[in-house]
């Protein structure tokens, strides 16, 4: 859909001519609504909008399922760190408790300590 120079209207005409203006997009064709000569607004069809908010739902569930593979990788590659250790390294006093890769964790389900990997 390309924009002519007749889709480009000023807010002080669209006022007077809304209705009409109205029902030619109703028609398909959009309308880019300008003040002090700056595109402002845009007058779509009700249709066109679910088409766009649907596609924007779309957008935003792929770049969270390409967000969520990346993460996949990463942790399978050993790029990830178990959030636990993460967590216990910033609130632990120097020095961290850790040892060879491995963080210790308080297991609540028993006192004792156990080690656990970053990957």
């Amino acid at each position: 859909m390309g924009i002519s120079a007749s889709d480009v209207i000023a807010l002080s005409r669209a006022g007077a001519n809304f209705f009409r203006l109205a029902e030619e997009v109703k028609g398909g064709d959009g309308r880019i609504i300008t003040k002090n000569a700056e595109s402002d607004v845009a007058l779509i069809d009700a249709s066109q909008l679910d088409d766009h908010d649907q596609l924007k739902r779309e957008r935003i569930h792929r770049l969270l399922s390409d967000e969520a593979s990346k993460g996949l990788a990463d942790a399978a590659a050993g790029k990830a760190k178990d959030a636990r250790c993460v967590i216990q390294a910033s609130q632990a006093p120097s020095p961290r408790l850790s040892y060879g890769g491995h963080c210790l964790w308080q297991d609540k389900r028993s006192s004792s300590r156990s080690p656990r990997s970053f990957s």
